[in-house]
């Protein structure tokens, strides 16, 4: 039996979530500044600052099946943290090595997703075992609020931290402390849970109204999608057990679920886009720019355990609620008055929560625990080529708002129709597992 109950496990990641996101958004928020203060023009900023969030999401197509295959979800877990803890508080140094600044900085800041990359499809796993016995929904929502907390807390932190020096390089050097605690709760939480696949052995929580009696994540097809890593066959030779297959029909269940996450990535602008219209349209001083994106990091967290409840209560259905809310993004964000753009962050927000919460709970759901790791990294891909084209389109597109909207818009009409698509393909897979135990 693991060594924590389920939901000590869950806090326990959280909290783990909640020290790292201090340091790694309360370096996003300003990064931008510091690189422009070591030198670099607009251009540069938006490669290191762009290139660096599609390392982060692309890499993860190699570390999500390599994590699969080797089974050390912990390890890279423990690696992927580890580099942001360490590359982060390093920023402190670049504004005094001279001209070396701008290329250690950009350097720092691409490893610090690198680590990202590394960590997130493990870490996803470990929680999911851990979720799947309390609850997925209600699991990935409490994560994501207490990842969010530290989401919000790392920029309040790095904006006081240099309004009282008037400088940046301390708010980095004072990140070192949360980075140091995160890693402590790991290293405890790796010594008391070696194993966090045992929780499948413990009883599930009981269905609720909307919910199916039996995910479909166990498909139990023979045959095995070639985008998924093979898995090694049982002592005997036989293959593996049913629940560790998956179908080629679940597989482009799950591939349409990713194109579905992919079309409302696109239209939720990166927070580079929205900060460089605070900053171009003169709404608010640049030392408050952290300020508004800790707006968006607490509305994230609470539309995060919001929907994951609801996801358990009432089914996936609830995820309609992205693409509907990321059509109002781009015309808010970019809005002329500061009004506009605060309520475009909240509504941002509340899209990027349950993007990256709730919608991760079905993925959960449509693929089986041994080939999540690949899942999770397959599903990123989608999320980083849209987060990369929704920022080069939402740049090119910036003195056209209205063009910008209008084409966010359909592809959301687009993303709605594939989620009925994949739900309905989910339901009738369900109805076929129940009438086979019958």
């Amino acid at each position: 039996m693991p060594g924590l109950r389920p939901w000590s496990m869950v806090v326990g990641l959280g909290l783990v979530s909640l020290t790292i996101d201090m340091v790694a958004d309360g370096s996003a928020s300003v990064s931008g500044a510091l690189l422009q203060q070591l030198g670099a023009s607009a251009v540069l900023v938006g490669l290191v600052s762009g290139g660096a969030e599609a390392l982060a999401l692309l890499l993860r197509l190699v570390t999500g099946p390599w994590a699969d295959r080797t089974g050390a979800y912990w390890a890279f877990t423990i690696v992927g943290y580890a580099l942001t803890a360490v590359s982060v508080p390093l920023l402190a140094v670049t504004p005094f090595i001279g001209a070396a600044g701008l290329a250690v900085a950009s350097t720092l800041l691409l490893v610090e997703r690198t680590g990202k990359a590394i960590r997130a499809p493990a870490k996803t796993v470990l929680l999911a075992d851990a979720a799947g016995a309390v609850g997925r929904g209600k699991g990935f929502g409490v994560h994501k609020l207490l990842d969010q907390i530290g989401a919000f807390g790392g920029p309040l932190i790095v904006a006081g931290v240099a309004a009282l020096t008037g400088a940046l390089w301390p708010a980095f050097l004072v990140l070192i402390v949360p980075g140091v605690i995160a890693m402590i709760i790991l290293f405890w939480l790796r010594a008391k849970v070696p194993d966090p696949s045992l929780y499948a052995e413990l009883p599930a929580p009981t269905p609720v109204r909307g919910r199916d009696a039996a995910p479909p994540a166990a498909d139990t097809g023979d045959a095995v999608e070639p985008g998924m890593p093979d898995l090694p066959a049982e002592p005997d030779g036989r293959p593996p057990a049913a629940p560790d297959t998956i179908s080629p029909a679940a597989f482009r269940t799950f591939m349409l679920f990713s194109l579905f996450a992919g079309l409302t990535t696109f239209g939720l602008l990166s927070y580079g886009v929205i900060a460089f219209h605070l900053a171009d349209a003169a709404l608010v001083p640049t030392s408050a720019v952290p300020l508004v994106y800790a707006l968006g990091m607490a509305t994230a967290a609470l539309a995060a355990v919001a929907t994951g409840w609801a996801y358990d209560r009432w089914g996936p259905a609830v995820l309609f609620v992205v693409p509907v809310l990321t059509v109002f993004v781009p015309g808010l964000v970019l809005g002329p008055t500061l009004a506009a753009v605060l309520g475009g962050v909240v509504v941002w927000g509340a899209a990027s929560g349950v993007q990256d919460s709730t919608v991760k709970a079905l993925v959960a759901d449509l693929v089986p625990g041994r080939r999540r790791g690949a899942a999770y990294g397959w599903f990123a891909v989608f999320q980083g080529v849209g987060a990369l084209a929704g920022a080069v389109v939402a740049g090119a597109l910036y003195a056209s708002v209205g063009v910008l909207i209008g084409l966010v818009a359909a592809l959301q009409v687009v993303a709605i129709v594939v989620l009925v698509v994949v739900l309905r393909r989910r339901a009738a897979r369900s109805s076929e597992d129940a009438e086979r135990r019958e």
